[in-house]
């Protein structure tokens, strides 16, 4: 007689890790592991908050030193020294030939605007007292739109340009100011150099330094094997 044919006995097979049907852990995500895009998406981690911050007190200090640009704007037209000019049959020409007012103008214009540049980034680093390359860059391009705001508002509240019809109106052999004007363009950069200059200072000298790593003295060195 032969014995009937049955199975062997199988014991119970443990769920693998490898089951695809299994579902996702739940929890935080492991650090420097990256979502694939199952379960659910990780929470932002403190560097994302931080880039947040700054965008948004990047944002905070361009609209602020813009803004600023109307201040430099009433001051250069009120401190810079002006152009005389007289008229007569002929034409209008320069009352002083040899005058400096002109470049006396442009150099009134770089001085306030360094002053302001270096005022603006005290208050910035007052305001936030670290570095980062988004204040630094909101500090420099606001100071460049900040001067390019001050020298339409001087000109814009200036004497007229239309030095002919001016000289018209006063009469001939009556002194005028001519319109104020910007010869040296290279100016505008002025305010953005100064404060950029200062808020480097500021936070190479003030600003805190984050700690340096300690070595384990019984630790393997680096370099080593």
């Amino acid at each position: 007689m032969t014995a009937p044919l049955t199975p062997p006995h199988r014991p119970n097979r443990q769920p693998s890790g490898d089951n695809p049907w299994q579902s996702p852990p739940t929890g935080p995500v492991p650090a420097g592991a990256t979502w694939t895009g199952d379960g659910p998406a990780p929470k932002d981690g403190p560097d994302t908050d931080d880039l947040r911050k700054d965008l948004k007190d990047g944002a905070v200090v361009l609209v602020a030193v813009t803004v600023l640009g109307v201040v430099l704007g009433l001051l250069w037209l009120w401190l810079a020294p002006r152009v005389p000019l007289v008229s007569n049959e002929s034409g209008v020409f320069l009352k002083d030939t040899e005058g400096e007012e002109a470049i006396g103008a442009d150099g009134t214009f770089v001085l306030l605007a360094a002053g302001l540049g270096a005022l603006s980034a005290a208050a910035v680093f007052l305001y936030r007292r670290r570095g980062g390359i988004v204040l630094v860059l909101a500090l420099a391009l606001g100071g460049l739109l900040a001067s390019l705001l001050g020298w339409g508002v001087g000109v814009w509240f200036g004497p007229t340009q239309d030095v002919v019809e001016h000289a018209r109106q006063v009469g001939e052999g009556v002194t005028f100011d001519a319109y104020l004007e910007l010869g040296a363009k290279n100016a505008l950069l002025a305010w953005p150099l100064a404060a950029m200059a200062v808020h480097l200072g500021l936070t190479s000298l003030f600003a805190p330094h984050d700690p340096e790593p300690e070595l384990d003295p019984h630790g393997p060195w680096p370099g080593s094997g």
